[in-house]
């Protein structure tokens, strides 16, 4: 049973928007994972904001869910979730029934991404703003995607300055990751099918390591991307031949990091990082 969303709008908006509040307890939203949930306290700033994949050292392939979970999760007016496969427990939880009126927000539908499509969805520049839109659009906060795309300024505008060295480069990775903000540099990605394989949990063919290590050995790759949070023997193998080839190696992560003041600062840092290895 697929969660219903935007049951009862102008209930939501009454708790953000009222002079004088419905209840004396705030909006609750809770996020399936961090990035996500740091977005809403901005676009909500008066919000109860839960998120739980917020562990940047921390496995989010391996996440189990707990009564705690749940019960953030049944109690939450407005829960965020990314979708197309990369929380699939965060469905299973709204599945089970929770609040009357409670806002299902699967970030995935909003910027047109279905199944089988990268699920870093994250890393793609129109998704954050395209939640602060939803997010203002169910509390009638009209303001709040203007708002929310001035602070996305930096970021476009490095993703503009990196561009003209970028396009064209090509880079690879050990899970696609980064795959997004690689296609809004316009660099060239390779080795895709390895980096499925991986990110799937499933054992790359002989074929495709063999030309993800040629494509390290022979530097036609210019960048390792490598994922910070997910390692094993494979992907540690491919840093390493990197390392010995003199590929430089960029370390990405799919939760945004505890020192990371805002997921603008998390991907305009990433990008200082590329910025310092393009040819």
């Amino acid at each position: 049973m697929k969660p219903t969303s935007i049951p009862c709008l102008a209930a939501l908006a009454a708790l953000v928007t009222t002079a004088a509040p419905l209840r004396a307890d705030p909006i609750k939203i809770v996020a399936a994972e961090n990035f996500y949930g740091g977005v809403a306290r901005q676009v909500v700033p008066e919000a109860e904001v839960t998120s739980i994949l917020s562990n940047p050292n921390q496995d989010p392939h391996e996440f189990q869910t707990d009564a705690a979970t749940a019960a953030a999760v049944a109690q939450a007016d407005i829960v965020i979730y990314s979708g197309i496969g990369y929380d699939d427990w965060m469905e299973r939880l709204l599945a089970s029934g929770g609040k009357p009126g409670r806002v299902a927000i699967k970030v995935a539908d909003l910027i047109g991404a279905k199944g089988g499509d990268n699920p870093h969805i994250w890393y793609n520049p129109k998704t954050m703003p395209a939640l602060a839109a939803k997010l203002g659009g169910v509390l009638n906060l009209p303001g709040a995607a203007a708002a929310f795309a001035e602070t996305m300024n930096p970021l476009t505008d490095k993703i503009a300055q990196l561009s003209a060295r970028a396009k064209g480069v090509k880079v690879t990775a050990t899970e696609p990751v980064f795959g997004y903000m690689a296609t809004a540099l316009g660099m060239e990605m390779l080795n895709d099918e390895y980096q499925v394989a991986t990110m799937n949990d499933t054992d790359p063919s002989f074929e495709q390591i063999a030309g993800f290590e040629s494509s390290l050995r022979s530097k036609t790759a210019k960048i390792l991307f490598y994922n910070d949070q997910v390692s094993d023997p494979s992907t540690a193998q491919m840093r390493s031949i990197a390392t010995q080839s003199g590929v430089p190696v960029v370390g990405v992560s799919e939760t945004q990091p505890t020192e990371a003041a805002s997921y603008v600062a998390w991907m305009v840092a990433q990008l200082d990082e590329v910025a310092k290895v393009l040819p």
